[in-house]
C-alpha cells in the first residue's frame, strides 16, 4: 500500500508542476505533506512529520546558504561591471550571429562546469551571456537548455555528486573515468551541434546580417545613468582576479563553497562599495532573486525529509529493483541503465544510489556482472537527473532566465535523450557494460 501511495505521490506532483496547477514552492511542501499524512492516518507510517521535514531542511540547509551568498556575489559582481567585458567581446565575435553566440554559449558551459558544481555554471554563464541574449533579443529558452545539459555531461567527473556516488557504494576507484570519458566527449560535441542547430533557427528568426562597428557599439554601449553609476570599470582586475581565484578553490576543493562564497561576498562589497549605504543597497537589490531561490531549496528539502521520513522513498526503491522479469537478467545492465533514469530523476542521488543500487546491484552479480557494469550503468541516467524538480539550483537558472519548469523540462528532454543514447551506446559498444552474458 505505502508503495502505491509513493507512486501517486510522484505522479500527482509531477502532474502539478508540468501543467501549472500550483507553484513549485507551494507543490513542494504541499504535496508530499498532504501524503505523508494520509500515510500515518491509514498506519503505513509512524512518526513526527515536523521532524521528518526538518531532517530535510539539514540536508538542503547548506547548499541553500550556499546559494545565498552566491546570488549576492555574482549579482554584485554584475553590478560592478565584471562581465561587460566578456558580454562587449562574445558580440564582437558573434556579430550578430546568434548561430556563434550559442556554440560559445555551449563551449563556456562545458568549460566552466570542469568545477562539478551546477550553481556557479548557472550563475556565470547566467552573469555573461543574458545580457548578450536580452540585446540581441534571443530566446533564453535555448540558454536554460544549452547550460544545463552541458553541466549534466560534465556532472560525470569522479569529482561530481553522482561518480562519487557509485564509486563509494559499488566500491570502485576513479578509473571509471576512462569508461565515462569517450560518452561524455561525444555528448559535449553534440551538444554543441544541438547549439549550432538552435542558433540557426534563431538566426532564421532574426536575420542574420553583420553587425557593422558602429552597431555593435551601440549594443554594447551602457546609456542607464543608474546602471554606469554602479559600474566599477577602475576595479575589472581585482574583481576578476577574485572572481578567477575563487572558481580556482572551488575546483581544488580547497574550502567549502559556502565558505568561499560567504568570504567573497564580504570582498566584494569591501572593494567595490566600501559606503555602508551602498553595501546595504547592493544587498537589498540583490537580495529579491537570492531569497526566491533560497526558499524553493528549503522546500525541496522539506519534500525529500516528508518523503524519506515516511519510508515512500524506500518503498519506491524496493519496487524498481523488483518489477524486471528474471528472463531480463542478462541483459541486467542494460536495464539497470534505463532503471535510472526515472530512478535519478524522481529520486535524490542519495536515494538513489544509497538506496536502490545496492539492491540493483546485488541482483546484477548474480547474473554476471561486475561492480564497474553496476557503476557504469547506474550513472547513464544523470542525462536525465539535472532536470529533476528536486535539483536545487535549478531553481536559480529558471530565476535568472525567468523560464517556466514545465516548458523547459519539455524542451531539455528532447535533447537529453540524445545525451542518454550516447551514453548508453557507448558503454555496450566499447564494451565497458556488456549488452548481455549468457546464463
Amino acid at each position: 500500500m505505502l508503495i502505491v501511495l509513493a507512486y501517486i505521490m510522484v505522479a500527482v506532483f509531477m502532474f502539478v508542476i508540468m501543467t501549472k496547477k500550483m507553484s513549485p514552492l507551494t507543490t513542494l511542501v504541499f504535496v508530499p505533506l498532504v501524503f505523508s499524512v494520509i500515510a500515518v492516518l491509514l498506519g503505513l507510517s509512524e512518526g513526527n512529520l515536523g521532524q521528518f521535514a526538518l531532517e530535510g531542511l539539514k540536508t538542503t540547509s547548506t547548499t541553500g546558504v550556499m546559494l545565498l551568498f552566491a546570488i549576492l556575489y555574482f549579482g554584485i559582481m554584475l553590478n560592478a561591471g565584471l562581465f561587460d567585458p566578456v558580454t562587449k567581446a562574445m558580440i564582437r565575435f558573434a556579430r550578430g550571429d546568434p548561430a556563434k553566440i550559442l556554440v560559445a554559449t555551449a563551449v563556456v558551459a562545458a568549460t566552466v562546469s570542469l568545477n562539478g558544481d551546477g550553481t556557479t555554471t548557472t550563475m556565470i554563464c547566467c552573469a555573461a551571456f543574458i545580457p548578450i541574449y536580452n540585446k540581441l533579443s534571443m530566446k533564453l529558452m535555448n540558454l536554460g537548455v544549452i547550460v544545463i545539459l552541458q553541466n549534466t555531461i560534465m556532472n560525470l567527473l569522479p569529482w561530481g555528486g553522482p561518480t562519487a556516488r557509485a564509486m563509494s557504494v559499488l566500491n570502485v576507484g576513479a578509473d571509471i573515468l576512462r569508461f565515462l570519458a569517450p560518452g561524455m566527449a561525444i555528448a559535449i560535441l553534440y551538444m554543441i551541434c544541438v547549439a549550432w542547430i538552435l542558433g540557426k533557427r534563431e538566426r532564421a528568426r532574426l536575420g542574420s546580417a553583420e553587425l557593422s562597428g558602429a552597431e555593435i557599439e551601440k549594443l554594447t554601449d551602457i546609456k542607464d545613468e543608474e546602471t554606469l553609476e554602479l559600474r566599477r570599470p577602475e576595479n575589472i582586475w581585482i574583481n576578476a582576479v577574485l572572481t578567477v581565484a575563487m572558481i580556482a578553490m572551488l575546483v581544488m576543493d580547497l574550502f567549502p563553497p559556502v565558505f568561499l562564497f560567504s568570504v567573497g561576498t564580504v570582498l566584494a562589497l569591501l572593494l567595490n562599495y566600501p559606503k555602508l549605504k551602498e553595501q546595504s543597497a547592493r544587498i537589498s537589490a540583490n537580495a529579491g532573486d537570492a531569497v526566491q531561490v533560497v526558499i524553493l531549496v528549503f522546500a525541496a528539502g522539506i519534500f525529500m525529509g516528508l518523503f524519506n521520513g515516511t519510508g515512500m522513498a524506500d518503498a519506491l526503491a524496493r519496487s524498481l529493483a523488483t518489477i524486471i522479469p528474471e528472463s531480463m537478467g542478462s541483459f541486467w545492465g542494460v536495464v539497470v541503465a534505463v532503471i535510472s533514469a526515472p530512478g535519478t530523476f524522481f529520486l535524490s542521488n542519495d536515494a538513489f544510489y544509497y538506496g536502490v543500487m545496492p539492491v540493483l546491484a546485488q541482483t546484477g552479480y548474480t547474473y554476471g556482472f561486475t561492480p564497474m557494469h553496476m557503476a557504469l550503468a547506474s550513472l547513464m541516467g544523470q542525462a536525465f537527473h539535472l532536470l529533476s524538480p528536486l535539483v536545487a539550483f535549478i531553481y536559480l537558472l529558471l530565476r535568472l532566465t525567468g523560464l517556466d519548469m514545465g516548458q523547459w523540462q519539455r524542451e531539455s528532454a528532447k535533447w537529453a535523450i540524445g545525451i542518454f543514447v550516447i551514453f548508453v551506446g557507448t558503454i555496450v559498444l566499447s564494451g565497458a557494460v556488456p549488452l548481455s552474458i549468457s546464463q
